[in-house]
């Protein structure tokens, strides 16, 4: 997910929920060093080597998670540059296990004002510790589903492709509806959605519900049953 950079932990910074303690022992770490402003246009090798010391402590923790956003997608194989951070998602019950873990491990870990992630940075990196995808809770069954795929050398957890998919089509609006940047995700992994779901589930949607037609229409899934039309008696 792209968001705005940070530099320096601010001394007053908000605290996530339950990890203010935590935070607290970190709180007079000098930071190492600030950060360019602006990405460059191919970040992908720093942001694979950040995802890979994350995705290794989270695994030693012990605690559910998995891969989501654009690095996922990456894993799943689909053709991409990485610009901009590494996204994993976890219970919000586990946020305070998973900042402590982070912490020990050397990441520096900071609190945003939103209320639905902790942002942490790996080698220069941003990675984003969401609880809630689309504003949605991310949910053991979900964590249960995800794929043990390779990411560079590391295996972990990756959102498994209808969740992926879905993640991303609840998060189309009136406001953030670029059907660009999802069409080649879509056409990478649809052999491996389940779309018949995804049209059950985003059919009053008008975005998510474009996008389908919008794939049907290019030939990338086979169209929509038609339901058989009613007799009567």
């Amino acid at each position: 997910m792209n968001h705005p950079q940070d530099t320096a932990r601010p001394a007053t910074l908000p605290m996530a929920p339950g990890a203010d303690r935590v935070l607290d022992a970190a709180a007079t770490e000098p930071v190492a060093a600030t950060y360019p402003d602006e990405l460059p246009q191919d970040h992908t090798q720093a942001i694979l080597q950040a995802t890979k010391q994350v995705g290794a402590l989270l695994k030693a923790s012990g605690y559910p998670f998995a891969l989501v956003g654009s690095v996922a997608a990456y894993a799943h194989g689909v053709p991409t540059r990485l610009q901009h951070d590494s996204d994993f998602c976890l219970r919000r019950q586990d946020a305070e296990g998973v900042v402590q873990t982070l912490i020990e491990g050397g990441i520096q870990v900071v609190s945003p004002p939103e209320d639905w992630l902790v942002k942490a940075r790996a080698g220069g990196e941003e990675i984003d510790l969401i609880f809630e995808l689309a504003h949605r809770p991310v949910t053991k069954e979900m964590l249960d589903r995800a794929e043990i795929l390779p990411v560079d050398s590391v295996h972990m957890p990756v959102l498994a492709p209808s969740d992926l998919l879905e993640s991303r089509l609840t998060a189309l609006s009136e406001h953030h509806c670029d059907f660009g940047a999802l069409l080649p995700v879509a056409r990478a992994l649809r052999e491996r959605v389940d779309w018949d779901r995804l049209r059950r589930e985003h059919s009053a949607s008008p975005m998510p519900d474009a996008f389908l037609y919008l794939l049907e229409r290019l030939d990338v899934i086979p169209p929509r049953k038609q339901e058989a039309p009613h007799e009567g008696p």
